[in-house]
């Protein structure tokens, strides 16, 4: 039960389908107010509601790893991180393996693919690639098409547009609070810069962040809230990976239930939109990883991500049958 009748009114608030604010979601995330198992109980509710019981998959391919100029301190693809990852270019890539690996995991059930390379900002050459191998798709699969390729420009995001891409990711990272303490090389209104060109060119948008890279409850609400105003399609959550060699390689982790509560919360504040459990997750939860779709989780990436290696797709289902989900 809980105890304080301000955090029954929020929560009531946000199972009608209302808007709460920042203050109400801020006394969500106090766990000396709001219980846990109630807050789970209410997102779980929305998510229903919205999403049914399904789980939308969506799958990642690394068109571009390593060599990167920005200074992300979660990022082991930085050039200022000493990190061991296997660098690889636009130029390696095979349009032929990337278009059949699209075809099977289109027939597993997973519904949007996306590229994605690193670097803030593609050469021409690479651009004409990664535009090239998007054609190559469109053609041969019924996938949806997703881009992750940094800073864009109006005239490219028009052309991933015409080559078949409907959604487009670049995520905030955290709060912007926060984000000079994760990043200088560029900055967070960079970031809302490329998401506003990508929206104008008639994409939709999938934009999340990281938790638990030393930032405040707070600060996770104040990302929640600016994702809101920005009005996505989409929300990847990661939770970090501390790799050797990036500044944030000895960060502690958020405990299963801040995790929890966070991905609630998150749940509370933007109920209409699909909130995709991300990197990390396996590594941060452990057994418990199903519970995030519990707590209001409704899509997932599956597979491998960028320089770690995700679970095997029946793993993946396992955990879906486990919290009562399907695909």
């Amino acid at each position: 039960m809980i105890h304080d009748g301000l955090a029954r009114e929020i929560l009531d608030k946000a199972l009608r389908g209302n808007n709460i604010e920042f203050e109400e979601a801020k006394i969500l995330m106090d766990s000396n107010i709001t219980p846990l198992d109630e807050l789970i109980k209410v997102s779980n509710e929305i998510t229903r509601r919205n999403f049914g019981n399904e789980i939308d998959m969506c799958a990642i391919y690394p068109a571009k790893i390593g060599l990167c100029s920005g200074d992300c301190a979660f990022c082991a693809q930085s050039v200022h991180n000493k990190c061991d990852i296997k660098v690889i270019n636009t130029s390696e890539l095979s349009n032929s393996d990337i278009v059949e690996n699209a075809k099977e995991l289109y027939r597993l059930g997973v519904k949007h693919y996306s590229l994605v390379t690193s670097g803030e900002y593609l050469t021409e050459i690479e651009f004409d690639k990664i535009v090239a191998i998007f054609k190559s798709i469109k053609k041969q699969a019924k996938i949806g098409l997703c881009a992750s390729l940094g800073t864009l420009t109006s005239e490219r995001a028009e052309r991933l547009r015409e080559a078949g891409v409907s959604r487009y990711h670049h995520n905030i990272e955290t709060s912007r609070s926060n984000f000079a303490k994760i990043c200088t090389t560029h900055s967070y209104d960079d970031k809302i810069k490329t998401i506003n060109v990508a929206q104008q060119a008639g994409l939709e948008v999938c934009c999340g962040g990281i938790i638990s890279m030393g930032e405040t409850a707070e600060q996770r609400v104040e990302m929640a809230f600016a994702i809101r105003k920005m009005n996505v399609t989409c929300v990847p959550i990661n939770i970090l990976n501390p790799i050797p060699g990036t500044r944030l390689e000895n960060q502690a982790l958020l405990n299963n239930d801040d995790i929890l509560r966070t991905i609630a919360v998150f749940r509370a504040v933007l109920q209409d939109k699909s909130l995709r459990f991300a990197g990390g997750r396996d590594k941060a939860m452990g057994k418990d990883e199903y519970l995030g779709y519990n707590a209001g989780m409704n899509a997932m990436i599956v597979g491998n991500y960028l320089t770690t290696e995700g679970k095997s797709f029946e793993e993946e289902m396992c955990n879906l049958r486990k919290a009562g989900y399907t695909i």
